[in-house]
């Protein structure tokens, strides 16, 4: 959802052709035996996703699945043509989190293939959640009305069927991944939860070769929106920074990011997040400072958001609700280091824990 600031334009090892843009269709090779297939998405401003495609032996694997529509599948069949395969020659599809960009794909390829799917464990609810479901915890569309903007709830609360006819596969996954080691042909990819994006995130590092498939928990032009997913946790940024840390006390890897070109350093990129994020919640404490007493929503009105420093009215329902919800990871974190107070109401209200006394 908020932009960041853009490096400069990566040299991957073992790159076979120029990427002058990254959504270009096609494979391109990031090292032996992994290639990085784009694939289109619908109606949405990051224009692609990335898939990862693994040499595992007698096949391949994929990082990622991609978003069950037309153009997509059209795409990752062409690409894999490309690498000699057919959708048949894939094996297995690890997804990094439970999003349809990168879930809807592999579980439609499941159900026509066969194809063995891996999911984190963590996104059980989620998967529970959006097949219908009744969660136990506060779901997006309520903290929505906590945060002041019950219009933009019931907006958004309205059932669909996703844009341009997008199909809406969320199946369980064959398997629910947790912290360890997978094997994917002669490498091994250690999983590591990285919860943030979504409770249930997930990248598999491949030391040995030097590169983190880091999904959509490190990008490298963008921020990932904090807590985009039905049943966000209590503390979704502090999740997330907490996750960053752990990526940071790796070796530092090559990025292979879900949206973006390839990146030559992870380690960069971490430090430029979290300067990011020092930056929001200075920019929040500000903003609940000039307005005294505010909620969520009042908030999100007063920061700008993307690079431009878009005004939040400017923004359409959808990004609206991303940037509430990134505004309510952004106040729980200050509530919880004793920066501001919240009051419990409903909407909740925040002011300057100084201002209380």
């Amino acid at each position: 959802m908020t932009d960041a600031s853009a490096p400069g334009r990566p040299e991957p090892p073992g790159r076979q052709r120029p990427e002058p843009d990254w959504t270009e269709p096609g494979p391109v090779q990031i090292a032996p035996g992994v290639h990085r297939i784009p694939l289109p998405m619908p109606a949405d401003g990051l224009r692609a996703v990335n898939v990862y495609a693994v040499d595992d032996g007698d096949g391949i694997s994929l990082i990622d699945g991609g978003w069950a529509v037309a153009e997509a599948r059209t795409a990752l069949v062409k690409a894999l043509d490309e690498l000699g395969h057919a959708p048949g020659d894939i094996n297995r599809i690890l997804v990094t989190h439970a999003h349809r960009d990168h879930y809807t794909l592999a579980a439609q390829l499941r159900r026509e293939l066969g194809v063995r799917v891996g999911l984190g464990e963590g996104e059980r609810i989620a998967i529970a959640t959006l097949n219908g479901a009744q969660p136990e915890s506060p779901t997006l569309i309520d903290l929505l009305r906590e945060a002041g903007a019950p219009v933009l709830a019931d907006q958004m609360g309205r059932p669909g069927s996703g844009p341009d006819g997008a199909a809406q596969i969320f199946d369980e996954p064959d398997e629910w991944l947790g912290a360890g080691t997978i094997r994917v042909g002669d490498r091994t990819l250690r999983i590591i939860p990285t919860p943030g994006h979504t409770r249930g995130h997930i990248v598999f590092a491949d030391e040995e070769s030097g590169v983190l498939f880091a999904g959509d928990h490190v990008l490298p032009h963008i921020t990932p929106a904090i807590g985009l997913e039905p049943v966000p946790s209590e503390s979704p940024l502090s999740d997330y920074l907490d996750s960053l840390a752990l990526i940071r006390t790796l070796p530092d890897l090559t990025l292979l990011p879900a949206h973006g070109p390839v990146a030559p350093s992870t380690h960069t990129r971490v430090d430029e997040l979290v300067a990011h994020h020092d930056d929001r919640l200075a920019k929040t404490t500000e903003a609940v400072a000039g307005l005294g007493s505010a909620t969520a929503a009042d908030v999100a009105g007063a920061i700008g958001w993307t690079r431009r420093l878009r005004p939040f009215s400017s923004l359409d329902p959808g990004n609206q609700m991303l940037a509430i919800a990134e505004t309510v990871a952004h106040l729980r974190v200050l509530v919880r280091t004793g920066t501001l107070v919240a009051d419990g109401g409903h909407p909740v209200t925040y002011r300057l824990a100084a201002a209380t006394g």
